[in-house]
C-alpha cells in the first residue's frame, strides 16, 4: 500500500526546514496526553518549545498545562479548547462506535477556532470501515486543515501492563494470536508521535492520510525470535483459531464487543493486510523509523526474564 501523502507529492522534511517554518504560534491540545502516543506527542511538542494543553481526566494540579478533559462529560470540552488551533484527537479508548461523542467535539472545535485535527486512527482502518471509517469522512469535511494518522500495530504492545501480549509475556512467557504466520510492520509510538508532532506544527497543512509503519514486517513467530535471542528468554507465539482468541481476550478482561473487533483484526494479519512497509516515518520526520530489535534491546529491562 503506498501512502496518500507520496501519491500527492506532499513531503514534510522536518530534518530541513529550510523550504518550510515551523508554526511557532500553535497551541495545540493533545488528548490522551498521558497515554502511548500522546506522552511521547507531548515530549516531542514541549522539546521544541511549542505550546500545547495536556488533557486529561485526571489533570496534575502542579503542571499548568494540563486540562480536564472527558469523552463522556461534554461540559469539560469547550474549557480545554479555548485557545488552542489544533488537536492530537485520540477517539475513546475501547469504544466500538466513538462517534456519538466524537462527531459533537469536532463541531464544537471548529466553532472554538481550531482549524487543525490530528487524528489517530489505525492502518486497518480506511474511509470505507464501518462505523470508525465515519471518523476519517468527519474530520475531512469539518475542519480546513487535518491530518489521519493510520499507525500499524505498537511495539510498546509488548511491554505496556495491561496488554493481552506483555501480560501473555509477563505471566506464561508466550503470545497468543489468531494471526497465523501473517506478518506485522511494527511500529514505535516515538516514531508515530514525531509523524504526529510534523502534521501538528508544520505550516503547510497536511490534508493526508499517513500509514504509519516500521522498517520491516515481522511474523509473531520472528517477533518472539528476537525477543529470545536479546533477553536470553525463551517464548512462544501460540496461533488458535478465531473463536479461541476472541474467547482468550474475554477472559482477560477485554469486552466481548471489543475483543470481537480484535479477533477480526488478527484475522485480517492472517489474510495478509498488514503485511507492507512505508516511507512515511523518514520522509515526515526525515530520520528512519527503528526497528523492532533495538526496541527490545532498547527496553530489555521491560521484558520478563
Amino acid at each position: 500500500m503506498t501512502p496518500s501523502n507520496t501519491e500527492a507529492g506532499q513531503r514534510y522534511r522536518s530534518a530541513d526546514h529550510s523550504d518550510q517554518s515551523i508554526q511557532a504560534s500553535a497551541s495545540a491540545l493533545v488528548i490522551g496526553g498521558t497515554g502511548t502516543t500522546g506522552s511521547r506527542v507531548v515530549a516531542q511538542l514541549r522539546a521544541e518549545g511549542a505550546a500545547y494543553r495536556l488533557a486529561t481526566r485526571s489533570p496534575s494540579a502542579d503542571d499548568s498545562a494540563h486540562v480536564a478533559f472527558d469523552w463522556f462529560a461534554p461540559e469539560t470540552h469547550l474549557p480545554a479548547l479555548a485557545g488552542v488551533d489544533r488537536v492530537y484527537l485520540i477517539a475513546p479508548v475501547g469504544v466500538a462506535n466513538p462517534i456519538p461523542v466524537l462527531e459533537p467535539f469536532l463541531h464544537a472545535a471548529r466553532e472554538a477556532g481550531v482549524r487543525r485535527v490530528v487524528l489517530l486512527s489505525s492502518s486497518a482502518v480506511t474511509e470505507d470501515t464501518p462505523v470508525l471509517g465515519q471518523a476519517h469522512r468527519l474530520v475531512r469535511e469539518l475542519l480546513p486543515e487535518w491530518a489521519i494518522l493510520r499507525p500499524s500495530w505498537f511495539m510498546q504492545n509488548f511491554i505496556d501492563a495491561g496488554h493481552p501480549i506483555a501480560e501473555g509475556l509477563r505471566t506464561r512467557g508466550e503470545i497468543v494470536t489468531a494471526a497465523g504466520t501473517g506478518r506485522v510492520p511494527f511500529v514505535d509510538a516515538a516514531d508515530i508521535a514525531a509523524v504526529a508532532v510534523r502534521s501538528l506544527l508544520d505550516v503547510d497543512p497536511p490534508n493526508v492520510e499517513r500509514v504509519i509503519t516500521g522498517p520491516e514486517a515481522l511474523s509473531y513467530d520472528q517477533a518472539v525470535a528476537i525477543i529470545a535471542e536479546v533477553t536470553g528468554r525463551p517464548v512462544a507465539h501460540r496461533s488458535v483459531e478465531d473463536d479461541a482468541f476472541v474467547a482468550h481476550l474475554v477472559a482477560n478482561g477485554i469486552p466481548a464487543e471489543f475483543a470481537a473487533v480484535l479477533g477480526r483484526l488478527d484475522q485480517g494479519i492472517r489474510q495478509g493486510s498488514e503485511d507492507r512497509t512505508t516511507s512515511v516515518v523518514v520522509e515526515v520526520t526525515g530520520r528512519q523509523p527503528g526497528s523492532f530489535r533495538e526496541f527490545v534491546t532498547a527496553n530489555r529491562a521491560a521484558f520478563p526474564g
